[in-house]
């Protein structure tokens, strides 16, 4: 046995299988009800997050707030979302999908009441605050009943269709929302809103379960793992912080111009109406939908080139940002067009994070692993949008009303200080995964698959081993050197 073989098997003694094995195949109709069911929640989570994006001008009105304090109601319901992520992926793993779904729907249906009744400041925040606890428990609960429930060549697919389908919620919190608004209230338009989260609480009571098997749910770990062993073993592997930077390059661009301030800029910046710009952030929903199989499918046949994806869909976010910023005057219509379809790109591409979790980690952890992840887009959107309020302020001349197109430019720009240190965060953190588990001269993105005696494969965008007969196969037996691929 050669001294790299000798080095994997003693790491696999240590560390276990590095993903979950399949689980047992049940009924394709009744896993895809449960999963189904449990999107809709998450799509209800969706449209209760992204309500304030749309409605910003009006609640800038409504509550007399300058445009760094109606920041603080998106950074209020981000950093709760963010700092929940851990404990909440803690107690995924205790209690299951299910009751976190519905402790979830209960929260969002109590904030959007808040906010439809709110008159100041304070419970108006309140109101976002509890939106983003119970927005912190849906979509990796979603995740986990995905992990239980269908086979593991799924779950690439199924992510993706969790995290892009979940972006309907965005469509109906946009032209649907604001033609309510504008008819019908404040009031009413939010009331509306909690109603519709409550009739989807009732339809996960009745249909979801956390696992096809007799007995759902909790972790299935060992009881002797503590919480903060598990937490601890999650962090320290470096899949985990490859996935949360990956996450955290690819999704602050989209997330924030969805959550609040492209909105404001198509409309104050661009001079667009109401109704126009928030078709645009329709039609950046829509591509989502469309580019979301797209970009699973790349990873599910390329997994050990995940990371060029990532570097690429950051790349050319960054490139259009870039001409929409230096454009001299309001941009035409066709450009702020290609600009929503780009930043469509942020969302599937963020979810690429998720599937480097599920990859590096065995599923008794895979709560705690996902809500590590998911805390780096969202930390980055919260810094941003914060950041974009303040620079606004400055950058509006005092006595006018709304920031102008010089404002929004400034403070767009500082995308480009988060896309520099995430690019250099997630090449880091993918030399260190790859040196993990593949050794220090391999040159692709590390895709651990169980097999026989505990090692991981290490060939092929498959997962499969090299045929038997293959004199390079052979050579590793031998413990000769091998060459690697340098594409990552």
């Amino acid at each position: 046995m050669s001294e790299r073989q000798r080095a994997n098997r003693q790491r696999s003694a240590v560390s276990g299988p590095a993903v979950a094995a399949s689980p047992p195949e049940v009924p394709r109709g009744r896993a895809v009800l449960v999963w189904s069911v449990a999107l809709s929640a998450y799509i209800a989570a969706v449209f209760h997050r992204s309500s304030l994006g749309v409605t910003g001008v009006d609640a800038a009105h409504r509550f007399e707030v300058s445009a760094a304090m109606l920041a603080t109601f998106s950074v209020a319901q981000l950093a709760v979302y963010a700092l929940m992520q851990v404990p909440v992926g803690v107690l995924l793993d205790r209690f299951g999908s299910r009751r976190l779904l519905i402790t979830g729907g209960v929260l969002m249906v109590a904030g959007q009441l808040c906010f439809a009744l709110a008159t100041d400041v304070p419970l108006a925040v309140a109101g976002r605050v509890l939106i983003g606890l119970g927005d912190a428990m849906s979509f990796i609960s979603v995740l986990r009943i995905v992990a239980y429930w269908f086979p593991v060549r799924r779950n690439p697919l199924l992510v993706q269709l969790t995290g892009t389908l979940g972006q309907l919620g965005a469509v109906l919190g946009a032209v649907p929302l604001v033609a309510l608004l504008h008819h019908a209230g404040w009031t009413t338009a939010f009331l509306t809103a909690a109603g519709l989260g409550a009739a989807v609480l009732l339809v996960v009571v009745a249909a979801v379960r956390d696992s096809p098997h007799a007995a759902p749910g909790p972790a299935t770990g060992s009881p002797s793992a503590p919480i903060r062993g598990r937490l601890a073993a999650a962090w320290g592997h470096p899949g985990t912080r490859l996935g949360l930077w990956t996450h955290f390059v690819t999704s602050f661009s989209g997330a924030v111009f969805a959550l609040l301030w492209g909105f404001p800029f198509l409309v104050q910046g661009q001079g667009l109406s109401p109704t126009a710009a928030a078709s645009l952030l329709t039609v950046m929903t829509l591509a989502m939908l469309l580019s979301g199989p797209a970009i699973a499918h790349l990873c599910s046949r390329y997994p050990r080139h995940r990371s060029v994806l990532v570097f690429s869909i950051t790349g050319v976010t960054a490139g259009i940002w870039a001409v929409v910023l230096a454009w001299p005057g309001r941009a035409p219509g066709w450009l702020l067009v290609t600009l929503v379809l780009v930043l469509a790109l942020s969302g599937p591409g963020s979810l690429i994070g998720f599937d480097y979790a599920r990859t590096f980690n065995p599923v008794s952890r895979i709560g705690s692993a996902t809500g590590i992840v998911n805390v780096g887009g969202f930390a980055a959107s919260i810094i941003l949008v914060l950041a974009i309020g303040v620079v606004l302020d400055v950058a509006t001349p005092a006595g006018q009303d709304a920031p102008g197109l010089d404002a929004f430019r400034w403070a767009f720009a500082l995308q480009y200080v988060l896309w520099a240190v995430g690019a250099v965060q997630v090449l880091r953190w993918r030399n260190a995964a790859r040196r993990h588990h593949d050794g220090p001269t391999t040159r692709r993105d590390a895709v651990p698959t169980a097999r026989g005696g505990g090692r991981f494969a290490t060939w092929s965008d498959r997962g499969r081993r090299r045929p038997s007969g293959d004199p390079t196969a052979q050579r590793r037996r031998r413990g000769a050197p091998t060459r690697s691929r340098r594409r990552a």
